[in-house]
């Protein structure tokens, strides 16, 4: 009996332990959502709105098919928050604190498990980054919902005011986007506060530490301003992050929100270049962007967030690799390097395929889904690239889907959360996998 339950476990490599816990918390998520408990009507949800429901909050998208306050009791609320903070920190590093909590012994194979999760670059330390990255969190949420407060206490009341500000500050902190805001207007969002400039910051904040990584909060706190000393992907992730922030959001203060005051207009423009990067929140309409602000968007969406993170998309290193080692290539350098450092052609040959698996499955997954339900590429584009990026922005679309569509933006959201290579990495035994030193051929490219 012991062979047979320590041949099972070999199976389960890290990959496969990450995806299966996923796929546990969505399904044992759903079930309770489904039940007369978690809406505000007491009746039944239809189990696969219930399913996207919780697909969407443990990957955290914050795509929705009801209104998350007008639908859902509040046991449902909670529910979906709960999940939410599951999915942003992972539900292997949820695991490792709650065994810590019991005191118990947490093994090698766990920590090469937490460590796959993390994406760390070593085993060593991993568990103290886990309790760091855990306690780092709370306070940073705490210090969100304490600065939303006063402002939700004097829209909602002191109950409801903590309520909401502990629910906004998880969401946006974990990048999922869902919001209370259906008792003011169904399906609007933070619109309401789009000239509030505290709300805006502390949200915009909270986006883009929870996007940032793990690991750079870590060489953050560990060197704070000495910049040398950080690690080449704290420079890559800082740097993107800065572009991706600067540069968006003068285009859309140039092009997006002319009829707005200027206050408004600059923390709009800000927060919606922030926001795609993959938070789901928006102060603004989208379906009043224009075509330049939606292609923008997308991108945006797409790029997504750090490594590591509770973003989701290509991610920003993904992408800066791919850029630099374009220019190496055009100016015939022999080796690719960031920062003074040497990129290994592996790294190079993992962006390439997290770029295609990702580009492939919005582009198939918005085609298809086109086809099936008569809308527009461009909004089929929108929101098949804000599931796959986990995102949650959307043209409206969603709740008008037929179960089939449903069902493709749900694989979307989780392939987007977990990973492509990791579920490729998942299916694939290492035992099969080839190795083998072949001739080398001339192919023309370009």
């Amino acid at each position: 009996m012991r062979e047979i339950k320590r041949k099972v476990l070999k199976q389960f490599s890290s990959a496969r332990i990450i995806l299966f816990g996923f796929i546990i918390m969505i399904f044992v998520g759903a079930s309770i959502l489904s039940l007369p408990i978690s809406s505000r009507s007491g009746e039944f949800t239809p189990f696969i709105d219930a399913l996207f429901t919780a697909t969407s909050a443990s990957c955290v998208t914050g795509l929705i098919v009801y209104d998350t306050a007008t639908h859902w009791s509040v046991f449902g609320k909670i529910i979906i928050i709960a999940m939410i903070q599951c999915g942003g920190l992972g539900v292997v590093t949820m695991l490792t604190v709650f065994t810590q909590v019991t005191g118990k012994k947490i093994g090698l194979r766990d920590r090469a498990t937490l460590q796959s999760a993390l994406s760390a670059p070593q085993i060593g330390g991993i568990v103290r980054l886990t309790s760091f990255i855990f306690k780092a969190t709370i306070i940073i949420e705490m210090i969100g919902a304490l600065l939303m407060f006063p402002r939700f206490m004097k829209d909602f009341g002191i109950t409801k005011g903590i309520y909401y500000s502990v629910f906004h500050s998880i969401s946006a902190f974990c990048n999922a986007g869902f919001d209370l805001m259906g008792d003011v207007s169904k399906f609007s969002s933070l619109t309401k506060y789009q000239s509030d400039i505290m709300i805006n910051v502390t949200i915009m904040l909270l986006i883009l530490i929870g996007g940032l990584g793990f690991l750079i909060w870590k060489d953050i706190f560990d060197y704070r301003f000495d910049i040398k000393r950080y690690s080449t992907q704290t420079k890559i992730v800082l740097t993107m992050t800065f572009i991706l922030v600067l540069f968006p959001s003068i285009l859309f203060f140039f092009t997006e929100f002319s009829t707005l005051d200027i206050k408004t207009r600059v923390l709009s423009s800000l927060f919606q270049a922030v926001t795609p990067r993959t938070a789901g929140f928006n102060t603004i309409d989208y379906t009043k962007f224009s075509d330049n602000g939606i292609a923008m968007t997308v991108i945006l969406m797409l790029i997504g967030g750090g490594s590591g993170s509770t973003a989701g998309g290509i991610k920003m290193s993904t992408v800066f690799i791919l850029a630099v080692t374009m220019c190496s290539i055009l100016k015939q350098d022999k080796e690719v390097a960031v920062f003074k450092k040497r990129i290994e052609p592996d790294i190079i040959k993992n962006a390439v395929a997290v770029l295609f698996l990702d580009v492939a499955l919005f582009i198939a997954g918005s085609m298809l889904i086109s086809g099936i339900e008569g809308f527009s590429l461009k909004e089929t584009m929108f929101e098949c690239a804000s599931a796959v990026a986990t995102v949650g922005l959307t043209l409206g679309i969603t709740p008008h889907l037929g179960i089939v569509s449903k069902i493709l933006l749900i694989c979307m959201m989780y392939i987007g959360r977990v990973g492509g290579i990791t579920l490729i990495f998942a299916a694939v035994n290492p035992k099969n996998s080839g190795n083998a030193r072949y001739p080398k051929d001339q192919v023309a490219v370009g």
